[in-house]
């Protein structure tokens, strides 16, 4: 699953660390993969990532495997990261002129000996793994696109959150024409609802509206303790349990296994 908006700020690598932790704390085995040469996933899973540790810029540039790169979330035994470091950032730049370098990724991902079919690999398989992109719609995000099955977007509720998106879901629809036929947008997530606004109702409604089904029917609220968390190299879901955006992540997080269960 792709966490992509390249709109900055909309709660995206949030999203996706504490989606992941949460479905990890539900049993099932996750593996995030930090494609933000910021490395805010990485921290916030309390990973190292400094200059020179293995990470998915090794992956990607130097085609190195994906397993020699992964490492555990040292608070969730079911949660495994690529973590991304500063080296990231030239990445973009030194794939230019490598041949088919939008597939990369994919196939770093697919080489995993745990990235596979139920009936192939048994219990022993990922059930899950995010992509965390940078925001922007560059070379990173692309190689996300292509090596993605599913897309889910974290919109916030405010004025300008559908602004942009219409570039987005462009993108992600030449990308579904040239290289990934199976790329679909099924999860849309709002974040940092506001609930004593009419603005963030109203965007909320229009979003509703404008994707259906796509939109999960838990929305994360604003919170002090989600926002906190990274700081303490955690997710809010080990930082603060009972907190209301932990009870959230939680809930959107089951939603997402149900409709992952759904035949």
């Amino acid at each position: 699953m792709v966490v992509a908006n390249q709109k900055g700020g909309v709660g995206k690598t949030t999203s996706t660390v504490n989606l992941a932790a949460a479905l990890a704390q539900l049993g099932q085995r996750v593996l995030v993969v930090d494609l933000d040469p910021q490395g805010n996933a990485s921290t916030a899973l309390g990973v190292e990532h400094r200059r020179g540790v293995p990470s998915t810029y090794d992956a990607l540039v130097d085609g190195q495997p994906l397993a020699e790169v992964v490492t555990v979330c040292p608070d969730l035994p079911n949660l495994s990261v690529v973590p991304a470091t500063i080296d990231l950032a030239g990445a973009e730049i030194e794939l230019v002129s490598v041949v088919a370098r939008e597939g990369r990724l994919r196939r770093a991902i697919h080489g995993h000996p745990q990235v596979g079919s139920a009936d192939a690999l048994g219990e022993d398989r990922f059930d899950y793994v995010f992509i965390d992109c940078p925001p922007s719609l560059g070379l990173l995000t692309l190689n996300a696109l292509v090596a993605g099955e599913e897309m889910m977007i974290p919109i916030q509720t405010e004025y300008y959150a559908l602004e942009g998106l219409s570039q987005l879901l462009e993108t992600v629809d030449m990308v579904r024409a040239h290289l990934n036929p199976d790329l679909s947008v099924s999860t849309i997530l709002l974040t940092m609802v506001d609930a004593r606004t009419r603005l963030s109702a109203g965007v909320a409604d229009e979003v509703r509206q404008h994707f259906g089904d796509q939109v999960l029917k838990t929305a994360i609220p604003r919170s002090v303790r989600v926002s906190e968390a990274p700081s303490y190299a955690q997710t809010v879901m080990t930082y603060d349990p009972g907190s209301p955006g932990a009870l959230s992540y939680f809930e959107a997080a089951r939603e997402i296994a149900m409709k992952g269960a759904r035949p």
